[in-house]
Formats: structure tokens, sequence, C-alpha cells
């Protein structure tokens, strides 16, 4: 089958002839149809999040059709279309059996833990845990895109945000995830101030329903903290670090009011790991702080619901759509400042 890979962190990526996976006894082989390119698949290129052998193949937002399934799967068929959560879960452990695949302590990312969705076709494990109905309005495009960026965007801000109409949100960092955040929130009904360096995502945040907007450049995250609190009326009840680092979390927490919640979404890698919190205000004014990695499969159904209503039109998050040939250089273009909007799909069935 065709796959991308790469032989060696930051060596150039390449489309190549490679085996096809096998099936495991409780898992699915699905032919991609699309998948996004996510900086996450950046981050594993580069080795800041490091992968468990070489050479690789990555990709994790896929969309695609069952091509087989293993002798113990009894809810899926060839045939079947299907996406599935970036982080699978185990389908054993006490985290999955109440649904929780999303911290299950043994769980498999594609592209990260086995090969990934950059190829024709790609295994997933525990199929009944971890595969999602596809509603058949819906292109592999656009179901890609709601692939790890929208669907922990989603959780994001209606489970550990718990935002409702009429509150106030920050979304810091307008990338795919941070966009993601802000048409999910301005769809519940929440006036949303977004936050970023680049003006090309602060318009697409204000194209995307965004009441207010802050430039950070050059900023300090106690100066954003502070335009934000007076552009959302005194602080917002939810803030969203949704690039991950320590002055956007440091930023985000000084955006928000009393009683506020802040969510991490962002990747928090190397030394930014371990940044420090301001326990004395958290305590003093009863903040919260919570993380958020993904969006198990039995949450899906709500998402995707939301979309079939046309409340969440996820294919204006599409930038470009391209073919597979063309992934290679998507992903290494993440090395660059972005200059346009939306994020990178690639459809399979596109030649080349």
């Amino acid at each position: 089958m065709r796959a991308v890979v790469w032989d060696g962190y930051g060596a150039t990526p390449s489309v190549q002839q490679v085996p096809e996976p096998e099936c495991p006894p409780d898992g699915a082989v699905i032919a991609v149809g699309a998948t996004g390119v996510c900086r996450s698949d950046w981050h594993a290129w580069l080795g800041h999040d490091p992968v468990p052998s070489l050479p690789w193949v990555p990709g994790h937002e896929l969309a695609g059709t069952v091509a087989s399934v293993g002798s113990e799967v009894t809810g899926w068929h060839a045939g079947d279309r299907v996406t599935v959560p970036f982080a699978c879960g185990c389908g054993r452990c006490e985290q999955c059996a109440v649904g929780d695949t999303q911290v299950c302590p043994d769980q498999t990312q594609p592209g990260f833990s086995h090969w990934g969705s950059f190829a024709d076709l790609v295994m997933i494990r525990a199929a009944d845990t971890n595969l999602v109905a596809l509603p058949d309005p819906l292109s592999f495009v656009d179901a890609a895109s709601l692939g790890c960026r929208f669907a922990t965007a989603f959780r994001a801000v209606t489970h550990q945000g718990r935002v409702g109409a009429g509150d106030q949100v920050a979304v810091h960092g307008c990338g795919g995830v941070g966009l993601s955040a802000v048409m999910v929130a301005v769809a519940l009904g929440a006036d949303v101030v977004a936050v970023d360096v680049s003006a090309s995502a602060l318009a697409a945040a204000h194209e995307l329903g965004a009441a207010a907007s802050i430039d950070a450049s050059g900023l300090s995250p106690q100066q954003v903290g502070a335009a934000v609190r007076d552009a959302s009326g005194g602080g917002t009840h939810v803030s969203i670090d949704a690039l991950g680092g320590a002055a956007t979390m440091t930023a985000s927490l000084a955006s928000l009011r009393r009683r506020g919640r802040h969510v991490q979404v962002g990747l928090m890698l190397g030394d930014d790991a371990v940044a420090p919190v301001p326990m004395g205000r958290l305590l003093a004014e009863e903040l919260e702080i919570v993380g958020g990695h993904g969006m198990p499969a039995r949450d899906y159904p709500d998402m995707l619901a939301l979309v079939a209503e046309g409340r969440l039109d996820v294919h204006r998050l599409v930038g470009r759509v391209v073919p597979l040939s063309a992934a290679p250089d998507a992903l290494m273009a993440m090395s660059q400042p972005a200059t346009t909007s939306g994020m990178t799909v690639v459809d399979l069935s596109l030649p080349g």
C-alpha cells in the first residue's frame, strides 16, 4: 500500500510502498478516505513527541471504510463508514468499562503508538470500543476535520469547560483546535474573545463568530489577561489554552473571572510540562484547572447531531484538500508560520 514515511526525526518524508497492516482479533483495518494534517503529527516528526521506532507513518485524524475486522469483533462489518478518536481505549480496563477511553492507561494512538493514517490502510485495535459510525451525508473530508482537534475542542468546551449560553469564553491560540473551540462555543451561545499573534487567525475567528479579538504580539501573559478581562467585562467564565505553553497557559489563567475555569488542551511539552500555576489565586478565587485529552467514542453522537442539524458547519474549518503525494510538504510546512487559515486534509481518493 501507499504510505507517507519518514526515516528519521526531521528527515524529509516521502510516499513509499509498504506492507499492509495485519488485523488483530479485536481490531479492524480501515481503508482511509481522508486524514487531517495535525500539529501533533509535526511534533512527532521532529521528535518532540518521540515514536516507538523508525521508519514511521504518521496520521491520526482519519475517516474511511472498514476493510476487515478481527474474529472477536461483533459490532462492525466491512463497508461500514467510520471514524475513530485519536486516543483509542484498550477495551478491557476500568476506564474503558465506563466509557472514559480518552484516559485509558493502555490506550493506543494511530500515528503515535503504531503506524498511522497517512496511508491507504490503517489498523485500529479494540474496534468495538473505538469505532464511531459516520452518517451517510458526512463526507470523509469533513469527517476527518472532526479528528483530534475538533473532537478535543468540542469536549473541552462542552464537558470540561461546561460552557453555556451567555458565558464569556476566551480562546488562546486560534489554530485548528482554537478555531474549533470558537465555533463550538459560539454555537452554544457564548461570547468569545479570540487571542492570537496572527492577523489571519484572528480574522478567521471573527468569521466563525468571535465577538472580540486580542492581538497578543509583544504582550506579556499578564497584559494579555488584562486585555481579555477588559474585552469580556471583568473576565471570562471559561478560558481555553488551545496552543500549549507556559505563556499561553498563564495568559489563559489571567483572563478568568472569579470561579472561572481554565481548560488546558494545547500540548505542554518539555519544560512547559511542569509550568508554574498561581495556586494562591486559584485558592482565593476558587478557580478550576482541568485538562482535555481528546474525546471518547461514546460522546461522538452528541457532536455529530449538532453537525447534522447544521449548528456546526465543520467544512468551514477545512482550508486545503490535497492528495497523498502532497502530504509530506503539508507536514513540513507546519515549521513555518501559517499563510492560510483552516486545516489541511489529505483526500486519498485524489490522484497523486
